[in-house]
């Protein structure tokens, strides 16, 4: 299921591949790669995630995650990962993907503008989702045409 991903780079960053992480039926989960994202001098500058398949648990929580640490934010470094990454999705014959954040994020909805998102809706989370657990009460639905 899980494929190589030594291709995930540019000119500017490598996405290192951190873990994989097989789906839970049970619980909902899908299969996920857990990348380091590095610069090309291959210093860690953060962290991403791709969630491989759909199910209404995604359409909240996204099917990328992304963490830039403070020091090298400002440089698009989560943009460009995801750009990275859409490439590994089509791989998997994903024809769409769904990236959320918290409305009051700007910085993560200028990333999903920088990686060509569509606003689908700004939604206020189902009761029984865990994210309301850490205090999240909306989220911001982009959706990714691969």
């Amino acid at each position: 299921m899980f494929m190589n991903t030594e291709f995930l780079k540019s000119d500017e960053i490598q996405l290192v591949l951190e873990k994989t992480v097989e789906g839970n039926v049970e619980k909902d989960w899908v299969p996920a790669y857990h990348f380091a994202i590095c610069n090309n001098e291959g210093r860690k500058v953060g962290v991403c995630d791709l969630r491989i398949g759909h199910n209404d648990r995604l359409y909240y929580g996204g099917n990328i995650g992304y963490g830039i640490d403070e020091q090298f934010r400002g440089n698009h470094y989560a943009g460009k990962a995801c750009l990275i990454l859409f490439e590994l999705a089509k791989k998997h014959e994903m024809e769409y993907l769904i990236i959320t954040c918290n409305p009051d994020n700007y910085a993560s909805r200028k990333t999903c503008e920088y990686a060509g998102g569509q606003l689908l809706e700004i939604v206020e989370l189902p009761e029984d989702n865990d994210m309301r657990e850490r205090g999240e009460t909306n989220k911001c639905i982009y959706k990714f045409l691969l």
